[in-house]
Parts: C-alpha cells; structure tokens; sequence
C-alpha cells in the first residue's frame, strides 16, 4: 500500500465513520478509522494520506486543531480534507480550510457526490 492510495476516516461516530470507510473504499481508497483526537494527530505524523474524512467534535484534540496541523505540514499540502460537521454556521467557517465540507446528517446523495469527486481526483 501506498500512502497515495491511503485515506483517514477521523470520526468518533462508529456508524458515520463505516459510512464514511465504505464510501472511500468504492472509491478505491485503502482506508483507517481512527476515533480519537489524540490517535489522529499521532498518525499524522507517520503517514500521507490522499484523503482524510475529519470530524470537527472529537475526542482528546479538537478537529480544528487538527486541521490547523494538517494544512501547516508540507507533507500534507495535497491531502484531500472533507470536514464532516453537525454545526452548519461553523461548516461555513472551514469552506476556507477544507476542500470540501460535509453538514451532518450526511445524505446518501452527498456521499455519492463525494465518491464521484474522488474518483475524477
């Protein structure tokens, strides 16, 4: 496995996350779910992932300080980031940061969109 092909399902929400892995698995991703704050930023600094599915209300470390380290590492200029959150007026605040961002509930319809993205990526 190559870290191209690696994406990081960051979501504390066990049923959200096996949506997300199964989403990113169509897409021909190799994928690992990671549901704590602390465990994320850990493995961040061993790997490169294409892709990384972050929840913003996590465990441990905030999924904003983690998207903070996330775009401040070169290594990770080219990851893919997809913010998944329950707080649509917050959503608006990562459009900057994130490449896409997801509003919980998230849709089937999104999910499909989101596949499609990250196939044409």
């Amino acid at each position: 496995m190559t870290d191209m092909e690696l994406a990081l399902v960051i979501e504390d929400d066990e049923d959200l996350a096996t949506i997300f892995s199964e989403a990113l698995q169509a897409a021909h991703f190799t994928v690992e779910t990671i549901r704590d704050g602390k465990q994320a930023q850990i493995r961040l600094f061993a790997v490169q992932p294409q892709v990384i599915i972050l929840d913003m209300h996590l465990p441990n470390v905030d999924g904003m300080v983690l998207l903070r380290l996330i775009r401040a590492d070169p290594r990770l200029k080219d990851t893919i980031i997809v913010v998944a959150t329950a707080d649509a007026r917050m959503g608006e605040l990562y459009v900057d940061e994130a490449d896409f961002v997801l509003i919980k509930p998230i849709s089937f319809t999104q999910l499909r969109d989101l596949t499609e993205r990250l196939h044409k990526g």
